[in-house]
């Protein structure tokens, strides 16, 4: 079936009213939630033989984050489809003012290859819980679960209401030239820049997760080998392959020399001193992404790791002190488990360095001043972060996830999720026992006059 002939078929589906009914929606969660359930080993074991994820791995970062977005939506979809009233002024006598939130329609799914499934579902559930149909075009380059994606989908949905499509770029684009209510992409700035100008031919809304080089700044103050401990986890979960990963470290000079050793150590406690030989330590995606971090590692300045192994596509954890911002690592987004640190003398430089860099999709504060915390929330952009952690900022139902400027625009997760593939109606509903007159031409009342500016302040 060729892509108009999908949408057509989507968009019939959508106006026979079929996908309004809460309890609708609710059914259908709910079957995903049971195939899902169903195929949690197949899906496990796709994880696997695509990115080298461990079993817990999968199931903490994927699977059951999934789970929980679906039984988040079950639970609070009704609220958050419910009339909301809302205060009316007086310029509005004698009505009612609601808002309502309505289905976008018809929309698209773009996800990307590192978080195959969380990333290819996790919007679905949004938008199915919101009462859109979809087509979903889920990344080709982690085949294995492409495939078990496809059978859970095919398994629950008829493909008027969700559709699933293989390919590669040309069926992306063929997609993307036709016209959708809202495209939903994740994946890096150079293709959401693409994304948007075709979205932009249709005049169609599209939220973008993309990426970016989110700092991790570990001040004086901070408890080291704590930090040390967070940003490891952080960095290298999933090959160092997450969007929100903290990408380099910008620490004060002071504690450099303890944090890199703190983080030498932790790399050994996580991964063993040979991860390579770990079988819960991921793999590069393919070939060309391992080749390009290869080119990332300079040797004069690995500290620790900076091996590789490109029958497997692994690369150990890797640690680079004496980084400058001319350095090729710094040139672009890492991802890859590769940890460059880069130090500051005093932390007002911070907002200097930060100002001119685009704007992250997360970034991570290590330190005990919270002083310093208020003050760069409110001095720096970025899409989200955490103090004192790395990631686990995007793992809540109860906060919307997305980025600014260069790392996105939109978020999703929870409420923000119902809400980013819903539109609120604004509407008034007005009683028509009473009509005062004051609105109609001719203006010549005096009074009315000043009535209409007492009731406009």
């Amino acid at each position: 079936m060729n892509p108009e002939q999908i949408i057509q078929k989507q968009r019939d589906f959508f106006q026979s009213g079929a996908t309004l009914p809460l309890s609708f929606r609710r059914d259908m969660l709910k079957k995903l939630r049971a195939a899902i359930i169903r195929n949690e080993k197949q899906i496990s074991q796709a994880l696997t033989e695509d990115l080298g994820k461990s079993d817990f791995e999968g199931y903490m970062c994927e699977t059951g984050m999934v789970l929980s977005e679906i039984d988040f939506m079950i639970k609070h979809m009704k609220k958050f489809a419910k009339r909301k009233t809302v205060p009316t002024p007086l310029v509005n006598f004698c009505s009612h003012s609601f808002t309502e939130a309505t289905p976008r329609g018809n929309v698209l799914i773009i996800s990307p290859w590192n978080y195959p499934f969380l990333l290819t579902i996790d919007p679905l559930v949004d938008a199915l819980a919101a009462g859109n149909t979809a087509v979903v075009k889920p990344s080709q380059y982690a085949p294995a679960t492409l495939r078990i994606t496809s059978e859970i989908i095919k398994e629950v949905f008829p493909e008027e209401y969700v559709c699933i499509t293989d390919g590669g770029r040309d069926v992306s684009i063929a997609l993307l030239k036709q016209k959708f209510d809202l495209v939903f992409f994740t994946g890096s700035t150079h293709v959401g820049r693409e994304v948007l100008r075709y979205s932009a031919e249709h005049l169609t809304p599209a939220i973008l997760e993309l990426g970016g080089k989110s700092p991790c700044i570990v001040d004086e103050t901070a408890r080291i080998k704590l930090a040390a401990r967070r940003i490891v986890f952080g960095k290298f979960l999933n090959c160092g392959q997450t969007c929100v990963a903290p990408d380099y470290i910008l620490c004060h000079e002071s504690v450099a020399e303890e944090l890199t050793r703190q983080i030498i150590e932790q790399i050994k406690k996580q991964y063993g001193s040979d991860a390579l030989r770990n079988p819960d330590y991921g793999k590069i995606i393919n070939e060309k992404h391992f080749g390009r971090l290869s080119n990332l590692i300079d040797p004069a300045k690995v500290v620790y790791g900076g091996k590789g192994r490109s029958g497997t596509r692994q690369i150990e954890p890797t640690l680079m002190t004496n980084v400058t911002w001319s350095d090729a690592v710094m040139q672009e987004e890492i991802f890859g488990p590769i940890l460059p640190i880069l130090t500051f003398k005093n932390f007002e430089d911070i907002y200097a360095i930060l100002s001119d860099k685009p704007k992250p999709l997360a970034l991570y504060l290590f330190s005990e001043n919270k002083e310093r915390q208020r003050d760069v929330v409110r001095k720096i952009s970025f899409g989200g972060g955490c103090f004192n952690d790395t990631i686990v900022h995007l793992a809540s139902s109860e906060m919307g996830f997305g980025g600014v400027g260069e790392s996105g625009m939109g978020s999703y997760h929870g409420k923000a999720g119902f809400e980013a593939f819903s539109h609120i109606k604004s509407l008034v509903d007005k009683k028509t026992w009473i009509d005062l007159p004051m609105r109609y031409a001719p203006y010549r009342s005096r009074l009315f006059k000043r009535l209409v500016k007492m009731f406009l302040k």
